[in-house]
């Protein structure tokens, strides 16, 4: 008997481990970096000490009806335990969860300041198209990648171009879905510098699971440095193989959905591939920014992402695809 409840114990604390062991990285809710994660963090954990209480409670009576004898049991022990602790008990503790929340709304609720940093994000199958209208210059586009200046609010303004998506950055704040022909806003307040994670939390198609972004957190000034260099032209292509690549570029049709600032590239159906080169993943998070991914990702994108609506150009010999992944990653 002590040799099974070893066991047991054993089992149940290693099964413990493996679950909290997801509760930590780039995209975890526990470890907020945002005051909407904050708020949510510690709604999490009140809850969690209200469910367990309830619970224990739950188990004391089932415990000690089980254990005493039926005589035992007077009729005004048995309706003080149903009513107190079948029915006062868990309502009071769900009350105090629910005056304790009930605040935290209008801040979670309230829009962004009319100075704030605003992002227009669209949801396709299956990627997101950033933008930042700036003031001055171009405005910025990028693909799969959020940078954000620590300390400051921020509104998103959402939209998805087909299906219903869902914007969510855990360690941020709260999610909300994205409907075609509508735009929904999201107020988010990084308090913290460093790598999230966001995703896709609506079932959206094929390769919903393979639909994340990349989000930086930044100082004002790194940030700032930051946006002016994306409103530069791609750089010119300096070696004879890079420049081979920008002609494979044009002349395979490339530049019929990508735009490529400061040539004749000015697709709009695909991603803005004017910086790729510094961005941190490819495919929406799918594959590292790396070379050989980047001649994954050209000559077969639906083996990497099922479903990819760009088509594949394994048609191409391997020096023509190294000469256009060696263009794209040069694109700084």
């Amino acid at each position: 008997m002590r040799t099974a409840e070893r066991g047991f114990s054993l089992l149940f604390s290693g099964m413990a481990l493996v679950l909290l062991s997801g509760c930590s990285g780039p995209q975890s809710t526990l470890q907020a970096a945002g005051k909407g994660a904050e708020e949510i963090s510690s709604l999490l954990w009140w809850m969690i000490l209200g469910g367990v209480f309830i619970w224990l409670g739950t188990i004391c009576l089932a415990i000690y009806a089980v254990s005493t004898e039926a005589k035992r049991h007077s009729d005004r022990r048995i309706r003080f335990l149903i009513i107190g602790g079948g029915a006062v008990g868990p309502t009071l503790v769900l009350a105090g969860l629910l005056l304790y929340s009930l605040p935290m709304l209008p801040e979670l609720l309230a829009p962004a300041p009319p100075d704030a940093l605003r992002i227009e994000v669209h949801g396709k199958m299956w990627w997101w198209r950033v933008r930042y209208p700036m003031r001055e210059g171009p405005t910025v586009e990028l693909a799969n990648e959020v940078r954000l200046p620590v300390g400051e609010p921020v509104e998103f303004r959402l939209a998805s171009d087909d299906v219903i998506h869902s914007f969510w950055i855990p360690s941020l704040g709260g999610k909300i879905d994205m409907f075609p022909g509508r735009e929904t806003r999201l107020k988010l307040e990084p308090t913290k510098t460093g790598f999230f994670r966001g995703a896709c939390a609506e079932f959206c198609g094929n390769s919903h699971a393979l639909m994340n972004f990349d989000v930086m957190v930044m100082e004002r000034e790194e940030f700032e440095l930051w946006l002016k260099s994306q409103q530069a032209t791609a750089e010119v292509p300096n070696t004879r193989l890079a420049q081979h690549g920008q002609r494979l570029f044009l002349e395979t049709g490339c530049h019929a959905c990508h735009t490529v600032r400061g040539t004749d590239a000015q697709g709009v159906i695909g991603p803005d591939l004017t910086h790729v080169g510094s961005r941190r993943s490819l495919a929406a998070g799918a594959l590292q920014n790396e070379f050989e991914e980047f001649k994954t990702w050209i000559s077969n994108p639906g083996l990497v992402k099922p479903g990819a609506k760009m088509p594949p150009f394994d048609m191409l010999p391997e020096d023509q695809l190294h000469a256009l992944a060696t263009y794209l990653e040069g694109l700084q």
